[in-house]
């Protein structure tokens, strides 16, 4: 089994598990970022754990795990198509470095530059394959249950009258036709261009992860301790990696949210986005730069556990695998040898 299919099964696996634990957070978070009422946003703000008991008090538990079918399949798809080609495109840099090193042109490691390039190009082609996962994954977790004014009797309980006019569920079916009757088929590559920006977000995460794990494992020779990292350690270098990352990136990461939540055609027109041009300069017009950094907070808490749960059973995957994997060829020598 390949280095890269090693790293690619392993980032899946850790993918799953962040995206199970955090998951919550995340549906609370996309709402946030696309909420554009102006009477909610002139209310009282809600914090995040007032957010989710309301979504559980007015729609039910499941509406916090809306989308989490296609969001699996996502975060498996996109992390293993990730890890796959990071890690190819790294045993790239890493052989170029070698050959630069014989030429007496550096000191054979893969620079930070060439860590960036390496990220950039594994988001790049991961973007443009999951897409529209993502796309259905937002329309999935913005979706709310709308009741009906209460028209009936006193004597009827509130249940009784949720019940009575309880719509069905919103599906990955229903969503995705949603979007292909919006847009057709395009409408599956629906803020596309701020998520190619948005590589920049892995492509810092990783620079800063490899940057700061290189010179952990430096230190851990100078003073002779070996070069083994522990899971707390990996937990809290992604950690830290994946909030330098997100404070940069975030006002894209809202852009493209909005760009592929449900478009109000109708009505007023600041909530009607043609691209990611018209999104911004709309944004800027009647929110102003705050709106930019709405559910900040939610995603930092999010954003940075995900990450740190990820390269934490990644790497410990990936180590289990390696063992497996020599241990069976040294089972496989053994009979030979007698």
């Amino acid at each position: 089994m390949s280095d890269a299919l090693i790293n690619g099964l392993a980032g899946a696996g850790g993918g799953i598990i962040a995206q199970l634990i955090t998951y919550p957070l995340q549906t609370v978070n996309t709402r946030q970022q696309t909420e554009r009422d102006p009477k909610k946003e002139r209310k009282k703000k809600l914090g995040t754990v007032e957010q989710m008991c309301q979504v559980v008090k007015q729609e039910g538990w499941g509406r916090l795990y809306g989308g989490l079918a296609p969001s699996l399949v996502g975060t498996a798809a996109s992390q293993g198509v990730y890890y796959y080609f990071y890690q190819i495109f790294r045993n790239k840099a890493e052989a170029t470095a070698l050959e630069r090193k014989k030429k007496d042109l550096g000191d054979g490691s893969v620079g930070m530059l060439s860590s960036l390039v390496v990220a950039a190009l594994s988001g790049c082609v991961n973007v443009l394959l999951t897409n529209p996962i993502w796309v259905v994954v937002t329309r999935m977790q913005t979706h709310t249950k709308k009741s009906q004014p209460n028209r009936i009797g006193s004597l009827a309980s509130e249940e009784a009258i949720i019940a009575a006019v309880e719509p069905p569920p919103f599906g990955t079916n229903h969503a995705v036709q949603e979007v292909y009757d919006e847009a057709g088929f395009l409408g599956f590559w629906k803020g596309v261009f701020p998520t190619l920006i948005m590589v920049s977000n892995p492509s810092i995460q990783f620079m800063l992860y490899e940057t700061f794990l290189k010179k952990l494992k430096k230190q851990r020779l100078l003073s002779s301790k070996g070069n083994n990292v522990s899971a707390l350690e990996i937990f809290l270098l992604g950690a830290l990696a994946k909030l330098g990352a997100t404070v940069v990136t975030y006002p894209v990461l809202v852009v493209k949210a909005r760009l592929q939540a449900k478009q109000i055609t109708g009505g007023d027109k600041r909530h009607q986005y043609r691209g990611m041009l018209d999104a911004i300069l709309k944004m800027i017009q009647y929110e102003g730069f705050n709106g930019f950094y709405k559910g900040m907070g939610t995603k930092i808490v999010q954003s940075v556990l995900a990450a740190a749960v990820l390269f934490m059973v990644k790497e410990e995957l990936v180590k289990g695998s390696r063992w497996l994997l020599t241990r069976g060829a040294i089972d496989s020598v053994k009979p030979k040898l007698k």
